[in-house]
């Protein structure tokens, strides 16, 4: 048996799959050079780790003990890597159906063949009940973070991997030991300007929950497509957000003329709430709140009854947090019930300053979904012409959504009048402003250079650096 080849796929097994360690990792395991592309090492990984686990089964080496040695556990992780893999493809089928057919959980029949699989490995039934949930909670976190946060910037790519760690914890290890049913403590804080994406960054961790899998019917207790209720905070006035929340009873104030379910009664057990524009509401509901996430129940208005809370609570706001703490508008103790992750959305000035063709990538990603397929019009050439390469996008990529419909419509798009251009926040006026430290100007010009050459070994050669420091200043 080669145990450093089963402790190598374990340690990719429990890697994050958006960063860059994943990365590199495979290209050890399949000896590829720094330029391989991660999906093409994938197969003859798979290949090689089928091909040593039949050697395995053959010889009767295989001991499934989550309590052994190193490298019993590695064996046995790498079982489970096998074996999701083998499945992969059906569970991305399956998530896909799933959003057509909608709250109704769909029977998947080769789930519970997985399940079968695993037993027969020597995994314990509840084991493998657990990992087959694992496995489709896997392939869902993956499908909405790509899907749902497009870019190739640095900053995209640490925000997707942020998102994972939010869903699996920082250490899949940990959260697959005694983790997994216990995430609902975990709230998180998303931070970000007006329409940056921090409802699509919501929905990938509260669609991403675990779902156990019920094996009699074949089927997973609940559709993922009910797993994820959100509320803008900002919309309703201080009199209505409490029953909005937490719902009313009959009678419980004039006009409530029946009873009415709020969002928290709402939410599944195996889903999460969203709080958007958590900034904006007051105290009283602040400490309404911050009871619910103590004690996990709450009761409607006009009522004693004691409800139960089992989701996850996700907030976010537009406004400078520590602001409204200092100015005594956001409570201390509600903040820190809040921040088991505190998660920033970068604004899309900043993702096409990282990298200049994420303008053209997200922009095709959004006419695909205006248009319903993938359609090839001078859009991306006449945002250009109109508001020029210097235009910092206040809106966010909420604006470059409407630009784009405006374009289709009017056929031009002339921007926001009251925006600061990009060039009034050069890296050339920063440091003539002498507002930036060393380090955080090595990261600058890294940064720039790579966005222009898009190749460490090139920004490396041009700066002096070794290349794995030029990687690690792209991608602070």
């Amino acid at each position: 048996m080669d145990k450093n080849f089963f402790k190598m796929v374990s340690q990719a097994a429990f890697s994050n799959p958006f960063s860059e360690q994943r990365v590199d990792i495979d290209r050890q395991i399949v000896g590829a050079d720094e330029a391989a592309d991660w999906h093409s090492m994938l197969r003859p990984l798979l290949t090689r780790l089928e091909e040593e686990i039949g050697q395995l089964r053959q010889s009767g080496d295989i001991v499934i003990d989550r309590d052994g040695g190193e490298d019993v556990r590695a064996v046995g992780v790498s079982i489970l890597f096998h074996i999701f893999h083998r499945y992969m493809d059906q569970f991305d089928r399956l998530i896909e159906e799933q959003i057509r057919a909608g709250d109704e959980s769909l029977r998947a029949p080769f789930a519970f063949q997985c399940l079968e699989d695993l037993t027969g490995f020597g995994f314990g039934r509840e084991d493998a009940r657990r990992y087959v949930a694992m496995f489709y909670q896997i392939r869902r976190a993956y499908y909405f973070i790509s899907t749902g946060l497009v870019g190739e910037s640095p900053a995209m790519k640490k925000l997707r991997a942020q998102l994972w760690d939010n869903i699996f914890t920082h250490e899949i290890a940990w959260y697959e030991s005694c983790l997994w049913h216990r995430m609902e403590d975990f709230s998180t804080l998303l931070l970000g300007e007006t329409g940056s994406g921090k409802g699509a960054a919501a929905a990938a961790i509260g669609r991403s929950g675990y779902i156990p899998f019920n094996p009699n019917a074949q089927k997973f207790e609940e559709s993922f497509t009910r797993a994820f209720v959100s509320i803008n905070l900002s919309q309703y006035p201080a009199s209505l957000i409490e029953s909005e929340l937490f719902g009313h009873r009959k009678g419980a104030f004039t006009g409530a003329i029946e009873k009415h379910e709020g969002i928290f009664s709402r939410c599944s057990a195996y889903g999460a709430i969203f709080l958007d524009e958590i900034g904006d509401v007051g105290i009283p509901i602040q400490i309404k709140l911050l009871q619910v996430l103590q004690e996990r129940t709450f009761s409607p208005v006009g009522s004693h009854e004691k409800l139960r809370f089992n989701g996850r609570v996700i907030a976010a706001t537009n406004k400078s947090i520590d602001e409204l703490r200092r100015a005594g508008e956001f409570r201390d103790d509600f903040y820190y019930r809040l921040c088991s992750d505190i998660i920033t959305v970068p604004p899309l000035r900043e993702r096409i300053r990282q990298t200049p063709k994420e303008l053209e990538l997200l922009a095709g990603h959004l006419m695909e979904r205006i248009c319903g397929a993938e359609l090839k019009l001078p859009i991306i050439g006449k945002l250009k012409e109109d508001v020029g390469r210097n235009y910092a996008w206040p809106g966010n990529v909420r604006e470059l959504e409407q630009a784009i419909r405006r374009i289709m419509i009017t056929g031009s798009y002339s921007g926001d009048s009251s925006a600061v251009s990009l060039a009034d926040a050069t890296l050339e006026q920063a440091m003539a402003s002498g507002s930036l430290t060393a380090r955080e100007l090595v990261e600058n010009y890294c940064r720039d250079l790579y966005a222009v050459y898009g190749n460490y070994g090139e920004v490396a050669r041009r700066t002096g650096l070794d290349w794995r420091t030029v990687k690690k200043n792209v991608q602070m």
